[in-house]
């Protein structure tokens, strides 16, 4: 019984038999079922052992992708913040600030100076957790994908204020790959080095928001007009829903735009806790109005003149500059006042919708620019930039010309239909005075009388006369250069008559005089003797003689005013496109152009009309206070005749401007000077040679 117990044990532990019939089972037990359930945990560890391995190789392997570009950066020596871009201040002749542009001081904006609810603004609309997060924001990455995913389209971005910081200072605005990481390096770089505040404050002054404003004090004086010290909760939010995009929310261009923008703002706010929800209404109802000027100061003509020359006087700076010029602010504003007046009164009815002016002493210093009759509509520089036919205004060189040689302002010549191989000049009205004196036919801009001395001299000489008194622009050398068929610049043509007033002298036109650095060190200093000589005394007693016959007697007449001894030119276009008057006395010379952008004709304006009282209007306060003083130049031979025009011969139509003021109303230079008339009782008649020689013995 034993043996069998023993043989019946044996049988029992030997191991089982699988795929050969049913398993041995003990008897009262049923066996359970391992298999499955163990395959099943084995999966589930094994995925996460996988998943385990995958994030850290990943993590290293952004680790070095991370220390890669970090190392790049580097070695472009990228980590570090860059400066604020110089800044420039531009001042006037009499120390006021001009214009400044740029950052001429630095972070304009301190964080500790703004209301909470202007950083509290850009937080919650662009990074809500910009207090928490290291740089770059995982979780608000997500939340945009996300959301831009359940749009279908791209509503948010990833990017946390950081990065966009990192964005503005160091990286260029395109959209790859290798860019994003950049970016992502730098937010942790600056995150590393500076505080949530320091970070802030650089965003605040870097970001842009549109209409020329980077920087929230700029935007707060662009689109409202005071400091961003002062912006309101309203003003605050919508300049925070501008920056995602400055054009399409421009509270000034899109005003309902902004207000939504504004709204998600106001929103955001109250869920973060910036503001309650009641507040939070409240300003939604009553959304903030951009309130830009709606008028531009022509200053900024001169301004922008100035800052386009500025890189000839100093090529590379690295600090803030001061750049002190000779515009003068009472004359500017005058000029610019005068332009618009006479436009807007006389313009519309006349068909003149812009105008320009210079001013100019006669060392060549710019004292005043106009450009256009409004900045904020056109910055185009019609004033040195346009270039337009002069017409009458330029027969002074070739009168010159003439005079050189060999003429007198006495010489006569013959007004009468003359034909020029193919071109027939015509006069003003289609009349004719016959046998009249140079000076006489410069006074009413007689064109054949010109086209015969053009003739006479040749094309050549009267563009080499031209050029050497400050004309730069390529003129034509055919007869018709006497009519002023070649276009200049008002600015060169302004200059060009400089040396009728200061003695002969060529100028080149100048406003910057010198350039300092912030902290004082001066960086350019105007020097230098300027031109020699280049009309002679005779010549230029000559020159003036006539065309102050053209302001007393002629068709400047309308630029005329008492006390002071005033010559000039009148200039009228083909068809009446352009009108000038370029006039000087020995203080001050100004130029002023009226016409119409597209080239179009005007309704009979000439330049003895409203450029001629234009002129008037600037120069005559402009002289206020000034000892006045004759005109330069010294007759070689005593004048035999008082150069004068009578009223008939006026009247008869030759002259460029057909509605003379009486000629008994006007007086001479003299005249208004020492009172009296220059027709003394008896048979006396003064030359003008021998006018001038009494008045300087007077002075």
């Amino acid at each position: 019984m034993r043996l069998s117990k023993k043989n019946n044990s044996k049988a029992e532990r030997q191991e089982p038999r699988l795929f050969s019939g049913e398993p041995r089972r003990k008897a009262g037990r049923a066996r359970s079922k391992p298999a499955r359930p163990r395959r099943r945990r084995s999966f589930f560890w094994a995925l996460i052992r996988f998943s385990l391995t995958l994030a850290v190789v990943g993590l290293a392997g952004l680790a070095v992708l991370f220390g890669a570009v970090w190392s790049s950066l580097e070695r472009q020596g990228v980590l570090q913040v860059p400066e604020r871009e110089p800044g420039v201040m531009i001042l006037a002749s009499d120390g006021t600030v001009l214009a400044e542009q740029g950052s001429f001081s630095g972070d304009e904006a301190r964080l500790a100076d703004l209301p909470d609810y202007v950083p509290n603004a850009l937080i919650a609309i662009e990074d809500r957790r910009f207090r928490s997060h290291l740089g770059v924001d995982p979780l608000g990455l997500l939340r945009a994908m996300y959301s831009n995913y359940r749009a279908g389209r791209l509503v948010q971005g990833g990017s946390t204020i950081t990065q966009q910081l990192a964005k503005n200072l160091f990286l260029t605005p395109d959209r790859t790959l290798q860019r994003k990481l950049q970016e992502a390096v730098l937010a942790i770089w600056l995150e590393h080095h500076f505080s949530k505040d320091e970070i802030l404050q650089l965003y605040l002054n870097r970001v842009y928001f549109g209409a020329g404003a980077t920087g929230i004090e700029k935007a707060a004086r662009v689109y409202y007009q005071k400091s961003a010290s002062d912006l309101t909760l309203a003003e605050a939010a919508t300049l925070a829903g501008v920056v995602k995009a400055p054009s399409a929310a421009n509270p000034v261009s899109n005003p309902r735009a902004a207000a939504e923008r504004a709204k998600l703002v106001f929103q955001s706010m109250a869920e973060e806790g910036f503001i309650t929800a009641e507040e939070a209404a409240a300003a939604i109802e009553r959304p903030a109005e951009a309130r830009t000027p709606s008028y531009v100061s022509a200053k900024y003509f001169a301004v922008d003149w100035v800052a386009e020359q500025l890189p000839e006087f100093v090529k590379d700076y690295q600090q803030s500059l001061v750049v002190e010029t000779t515009i003068d602010p009472a004359i500017q504003a005058q000029a610019e006042l005068a332009i618009n007046k006479e436009l807007r009164s006389e313009g519309a009815r006349l068909g003149a919708s812009q105008g320009a002016m210079v001013v100019m002493d006669g060392s060549g210093a710019v004292l005043a620019m106009v450009g256009g009759t409004s900045y904020k509509r056109s910055q185009f520089n019609r004033a040195a930039k346009a270039k337009r036919q002069p017409g009458s205004a330029f027969k002074p060189f070739v009168f010159l010309a003439a005079l050189e040689r060999g003429l007198t302002p006495e010489t006569r010549e013959v007004d009468e239909p003359i034909r020029i191989g193919n071109w027939q000049p015509e006069n003003y009205r289609k009349k004719y005075l016959g046998s009249v004196s140079l000076e006489t036919a410069l006074a009413l801009s007689l064109n054949t009388v010109a086209a015969r001395l053009a003739m006479q001299v040749g094309p050549a000489a009267v563009a080499a006369v031209a050029h050497r008194l400050g004309i730069t622009s390529p003129l034509g050398e055919d007869a018709s250069i006497a009519l002023g068929t070649s276009e200049v610049t008002l600015l060169e043509l302004t200059s060009a008559f400089v040396p009728f007033s200061n003695g002969g002298y060529p100028v080149t036109p100048y406003t910057v005089t010198r350039v300092l650095t912030r902290d004082g060190r001066v960086v350019y200093e105007r020097n230098g003797s300027g031109f020699p000589k280049a009309v002679s005394d005779g010549n230029l007693y000559g020159m003036n003689r006539m065309m102050r016959l053209v302001v007393t007697d002629g068709t400047g007449n309308r630029a005329a005013f008492p006390g002071f001894d005033i010559a000039g030119k009148t200039g009228t276009s083909q068809d009446y496109r352009d009108a000038w008057f370029i006039g000087y006395t020995s203080e001050f010379i100004a130029g002023v152009w009226v016409g119409n952008d597209d080239n179009s004709p005007m309704n009979k304006v000439t330049g003895g009309l409203i450029p001629a009282v234009i002129w008037r209007e600037v120069m005559e306060p402009a002289h206020r206070g000034l000892t006045p003083q004759p005109l330069p130049g010294e007759a070689l031979v005593a004048s035999a005749e008082q150069p004068s025009i009578s009223s008939s011969v006026y009247d008869q139509g030759a002259a460029e401007e057909p509605v003379p003021p009486s000629q008994q109303e006007r007086k001479g230079f003299f005249e208004r000077l020492f009172g009296g008339s220059s027709n003394n009782s008896g048979n006396e008649r003064l030359s003008a040679f021998e006018r001038m020689k009494r008045a300087r013995e007077d002075y």
